[in-house]
């Protein structure tokens, strides 16, 4: 696969395992830490939602800061700093005011974010693009097979000290890929470019341009409607992300040690679809594959909801349909924003989409936290709600692209 990319896209897929191997291995606990280290639930969602109001703030000065420092600059800076630091807090963490530190920390991450995306594309050839992703993609789902590493750590040494062991481990493997990274790659010509203009240009200007930007989204309601689908799914992806290892625990009273295991399930799910389904699809019906796939995330989370307290079986049969109605809808809903963006506009219209997708989602770990407190099922009562809410958005997209098309 790595002969076929070249170039930075290269040098970032390259050392990308050295990133989401260890965050699978940790992320599945890091809900479930904080509530043993003595955070309640809504002050874990409060976490959450601080480092989204930071995310919102670093999103809005990414493109700035990567204009002006240039691609590979920005992202070595900003990925020492917003995770590098972080995890080694978390690491020694005793209490909220620890998680709390590093998610303003960590709420800085949307910076690199900008600063790799354009390193892994600008120089990279349109027609590789796609390649590129699919190969990114591919490197995701594969790392979630380490994530049972993260439960035989919890099972020989408990929570906590393993927990620790992890982010150390996480901290360690995550600078080596950055400066590894920095070395493999070089500025791209438009990074070149835009520092030498963003001195010349002041903020101002910047600020003026984005502000033509909203105006034309605004006015664009297909555009605006699709956005809203992609909103409520992240919205519900953070509320999910945020309690699912919680609730597999706290409420179904699953095995610590287990809860590993079904991202490895999940990942097979998506690898078998990837390979043997996946591509049989017709991209030009692409609105029937997300309602499809919004469909049977519905069921996966009904499943959950209706889970036995200590049934393992149902809990895999809910991972294995929300595996499938993921990797059936997230494609299409992502190559549907794209191309609802038109070229001239892309990054600005982009950043702030961001932001709209921030400042939105922002909430989920309060309202989470609160609703948890109420009864555990609320918060995925919630995620079914909004996967809800964005198959009619998206009928209402279809139908408004449909009468553009008449017109």
């Amino acid at each position: 696969m790595f002969r076929r990319i070249k170039g930075n896209a290269r040098g970032c897929l390259m050392f990308e395992p050295l990133f989401v191997i260890p965050f699978n291995m940790y992320a599945t606990y890091a809900s479930v830490y904080m509530l043993e280290l003595g955070l309640s639930e809504t002050q874990i969602g409060l976490v959450t939602s601080i480092s989204l109001v930071v995310q919102i703030f670093s999103s809005f000065i990414s493109g700035y800061l990567t204009d002006r420092m240039g691609r590979r600059p920005a992202l070595l800076v900003f990925d020492i700093m917003s995770w590098g630091i972080p995890v080694f807090i978390w690491a020694v963490a005793q209490n909220f005011w620890y998680f709390l530190v590093a998610a303003i920390i960590n709420g800085f991450q949307k910076v690199p974010n900008t600063a790799w995306y354009c390193l892994l594309v600008e120089d990279t050839d349109p027609k590789d693009r796609s390649f590129v992703f699919t190969v990114l993609q591919l490197i995701g789902v594969l790392a979630g097979f380490f994530a049972p590493l993260g439960g035989l750590l919890v099972r020989h040494y408990t929570l906590i000290p393993a927990m620790r062991i992890m982010y150390v481990i996480t901290g360690i493997s995550m600078i080596t890929m950055f400066l590894g990274r920095n070395k493999a790659t070089h500025e791209t010509e438009i990074g070149i470019r835009k520092r030498q203009e963003s001195q010349q240009a002041g903020l101002k200007k910047g600020l003026a341009e984005y502000g033509y930007a909203i105006r034309l989204m605004l006015s664009n309601r297909p555009l605006m409607l699709i956005f809203g689908v992609y909103i409520l799914n992240n919205f519900q992806m953070t509320m999910r992300g945020t309690y699912l290892s919680i609730y597999l625990v706290d409420a179904l009273k699953l095995n610590d040690a287990l809860i590993s295991v079904f991202p490895a399930v999940s990942s097979v799910a998506m690898l078998i679809l990837m390979f043997l389904v996946v591509p049989r699809f017709n991209a030009e019906r692409y609105e029937r594959y997300m309602m499809l796939g919004f469909s049977i995330s519905i069921v996966a989370n009904i499943v959950l909801i209706l889970a036995p307290v200590g049934n393992i079986l149902v809990v895999i049969i809910s991972t294995i349909l929300a595996a499938a109605g993921a990797i059936i809808a997230n494609p299409y809903l992502e190559a549907a924003v794209a191309n609802a963006i038109d070229d001239e506009n892309r990054a600005k219209i982009f950043s702030i989409l961001t932001v709209f997708i921030l400042v939105c989602i922002s909430p989920a770990g309060v309202i989470g936290g609160w609703t948890y407190t109420i009864d555990p099922r609320v918060p995925f009562i919630l995620v079914t709600l909004a996967f809800i809410a964005g198959m009619a958005l998206m009928a209402a997209f279809v139908k408004q692209q449909r009468s553009y098309k008449d017109v």
